[in-house]
């Protein structure tokens, strides 16, 4: 399984392997454990990071051909180098850190694409007091994770680091799956009404989201779902993703994770897609993945789902898909959010069921 994300603007000093290390859950969202973690240099200086991947660290006999799926995908990003950075396996006294072959493999691997190994390093755990060590003569001690300057910046903007990656994804499991299946029949013998007005929907969810009204109703969340079939009126919603850190943003993003839990496939789709576009524009690329593969699960045929997991995995700086948001409402439909809205700190996530509603999710999740 792999992870693609960016730094989403926190302040990690890639020349501190301590550091760096330490920073590691601020800038995937989630605690990594037996991980490789390749973090690009972007051009032109190098100082700063571009492109971050996670992935499992393969089976001896897959390290070859892990180290060349990933290397492609940093080689497509503006990037001068990279930083190795593995975490797991147990050290012997006096013996190299563990999975040097493996090190060796993408060291290879990145090179045909003239990407150098600028560092390579490896830690147990990201743990405070955890050893660390370089894959050359350097080590030392983690520092707490949470004293670190990428923690304080990740905790200003409100950012949640959870312990694990199936924490995390278990954000986008369903609510009540009994509602699901209810609601599943009704879509299938859904007849459109006369006076359904899919915008004023739209508008109606997003105003009971920002008064936490609670969990759609069977009629509201099938309502939703028709709405959201009409390609015009999804891609109207992309424009609710900007301000970026923006009041609406936050409550659109927060509505498009509670319809992913409340729908149906393929119906599901269409809010996962958004869910995955807002995440990817706030530089969660972690979750903006989990969430687009939810959308492709639920129909293998959605087009948006599919470009924005591609241009995820190249690795396109968010900012280079604002244009989505603010050309998305040509029509004038009405859905598009005010020009201006201040930040807004969030509470943190935690888990649901049944009797819940939805996660608090905003801007600057991992």
């Amino acid at each position: 399984m792999t992870t693609a994300t960016t730094a989403g603007g926190l302040p990690v000093d890639l020349r501190d392997p301590a550091l760096l290390l330490a920073a590691l859950p601020y800038l995937i969202g989630f605690r990594p454990a037996k991980s490789v973690v390749l973090l690009g240099h972007r051009a032109p200086d190098g100082d700063r990071v571009g492109l971050v991947l996670r992935a499992d660290i393969p089976r001896r006999e897959d390290r070859a051909r892990q180290a060349r799926a990933l290397a492609p995908r940093l080689a497509a990003g503006r990037h001068t180098g990279v930083t190795v950075a593995i975490v797991g396996g147990r050290r012997r006294s006096g013996s190299p850190p563990p999975h040097a072959g493996f090190v060796k493999h993408l060291a290879t691997a990145l090179g045909e694409y003239g990407l150098p190994v600028l560092h390579a390093l490896w830690t147990p755990g990201v743990t405070t007091n955890a050893p660390w060590a370089c894959y050359e003569d350097c080590g030392g001690r983690l520092p707490d994770p949470r004293a670190t300057v990428a923690a304080a910046a990740a905790t200003e903007a409100g950012r949640v680091v959870f312990d694990s990656r199936a924490e995390l994804a278990a954000l986008l499991d369903p609510r009540c799956p009994e509602a699901i299946a209810r609601r599943s029949d009704l879509l299938n013998r859904l007849s459109e009404p006369a006076d359904f007005d899919p915008v004023a929907e739209i508008r109606a969810a997003l105003a009971r989201q920002r008064r936490g009204a609670g969990p759609p109703s069977d009629e509201q969340a099938v309502l939703l779902a028709a709405a959201l079939t009409i390609p015009e009126i999804r891609d109207a919603c992309l424009s609710t993703a900007v301000p970026v850190h923006g009041t609406t943003a936050r409550e659109a993003e927060r509505l498009w994770l509670t319809l992913v839990r409340e729908l149906p496939a393929p119906e599901r789709a269409q809010p996962a897609a958004l869910l995955g576009y807002a995440a990817y524009l706030r530089g969660d690329g972690a979750f903006a993945g989990m969430a687009l593969e939810n959308a492709l699960a639920a129909d293998p045929g959605h087009i948006l789902a599919d470009l924005l997991l591609k241009v995820l995995d190249r690795g396109l700086p968010p900012e280079d898909l604002l244009g989505l948001a603010t050309c998305a409402d040509p029509a004038g439909i009405g859905i598009a959010v005010p020009a201006a809205e201040p930040p807004h700190p969030r509470e943190p996530p935690s888990r649901a069921d049944c009797r819940e509603w939805t996660v608090p999710l905003s801007p600057g999740t991992g």
